[in-house]
Order: C-alpha cells, then sequence, then structure tokens
C-alpha cells in the first residue's frame, strides 16, 4: 500500500518549512502568483530553499504564468514540482513533458464534470480544490470529495483540510494531500500545533 504524500504550501519563511520537514512533510510549495497572500519573490524563496535538506520535494505554484516565467524559478529554486493553478490547456501543460521536472494541474471544483475533465491532461498529478469565483486557491473550503473516486489520475486533494478531517481525506485512497490555511494562524504564517495535530492525526495511515 503506497503512503499518502503530505504537501504543506503557501510556505513563506524557513522555520515554518523546516517545522513542516521535521513533522513529515514530503512537498513544500512556494506560492509565486503575486496576488496572493503567500506569495514569495524568487529571491526569497531561493533563500529558504538553499537551506533545506535534499530529501524534500519543492513544487513552486503558479496561476497563468507565462512559459517563460516558469523556466525561470524553475532554474532558479531548483524545483522538483511545478504547479500549475490557473486555466492553464492541455498544450501548455504538455510543453513541460520534455523537462526534468514533474507536473500538477490544479482543477477548481464545482462538481464531476471537471473531475472528468482532469482527464485530458497527462501531467504526473492533478490537484482537486474548492472552486471559488474570485481566489484559485487558499480558500479553507472544501468540496463533495466523494466524487474524486471517479478520477483516473494520480491525485492530490486540497481545499479545507485541517487536522480533524485531514484522516477522512487520506482515508480516500489519494496520492496526496495538499494543506495550507487550515494550519495558519494567519495567511502565510503556518500554526506549530495545528500542523503537529494533523500529522498526528494522519499517523496511522503513512506507516
Amino acid at each position: 500500500m503506497l503512503t499518502v504524500k503530505v504537501k504543506i504550501c503557501g510556505i513563506t519563511n524557513y522555520e515554518d518549512a523546516m517545522a513542516a520537514v521535521d513533522m513529515g512533510a514530503d512537498l513544500l510549495g512556494f506560492n509565486f502568483v503575486p496576488e496572493s497572500p503567500r506569495y514569495l519573490t524568487t529571491e526569497r524563496a531561493v533563500d529558504i530553499i538553499s537551506r533545506l535538506p535534499g530529501f524534500v520535494d519543492i513544487a513552486g505554484v503558479f496561476v497563468n504564468a507565462t512559459a517563460a516565467k516558469i523556466h525561470d524559478v524553475m532554474t532558479r529554486c531548483l524545483l522538483d514540482w511545478v504547479q500549475l493553478h490557473g486555466d492553464e490547456s492541455v498544450e501548455f501543460c504538455d510543453s513541460f513533458l520534455r523537462m526534468n521536472i514533474k507536473t500538477i494541474k490544479a482543477f477548481r471544483v464545482k462538481g464531476p464534470e471537471d473531475i472528468t475533465r482532469a482527464e485530458a491532461y497527462r501531467t504526473d498529478a492533478v490537484l482537486f480544490d474548492a472552486f471559488d469565483p474570485g481566489r484559485y486557491g487558499g480558500t479553507g473550503t472544501a468540496f463533495d470529495w466523494s466524487i474524486v473516486g471517479h478520477s483516473l489520475n494520480r491525485v492530490f486533494l486540497a481545499g479545507g483540510i485541517r487536522p480533524e478531517n485531514a484522516a477522512k481525506a487520506v482515508q480516500l485512497g489519494v496520492y496526496g494531500i495538499d494543506v495550507c490555511s487550515g494550519i495558519e494562524s494567519s495567511p502565510g504564517k503556518k500554526d506549530p500545533r495545528k500542523m503537529q495535530a494533523l500529522f498526528d492525526n494522519i499517523r496511522e495511515f503513512r506507516r
């Protein structure tokens, strides 16, 4: 049985990054979307990433960025994953297939049709998040997780995951969970007690 991956997203400082690593995070997400309250400049991200242990994967989150911008951040930050969280087309996502980088395509889910739509993408994984008309992520709200079972892809589940419902999310059999606002004290600042509670509550499912 595969161990469920845990991605802690919206990292903005070294202390939170290392706390997540020490607690058992597999991936750390850094937000390169200027409109986001969790936005980091490339320079700031490099400063944090360069001090992290090599065994943790680093993901960069982008929303409708140009390929040139993504490639620049990939190179400077030594990203392991590129997360495309906007309205990127199948063709745009396919352009990364020739590169030594793993990709995640995110979908804001209203209903089963969005799960089905993801099957056209050939990314290494897909991420299902709650739909919000004004925001591309980090909303803290959940959708009906039961419809995820219709997906044929490797799935990261996001949206409204908190310590108290993390075990339910993990038991859906997804590839990974993506947690951001559910373990924060404020946007961009992780609450160590909430983060520890999350890992404690899913520990038995990750053996």
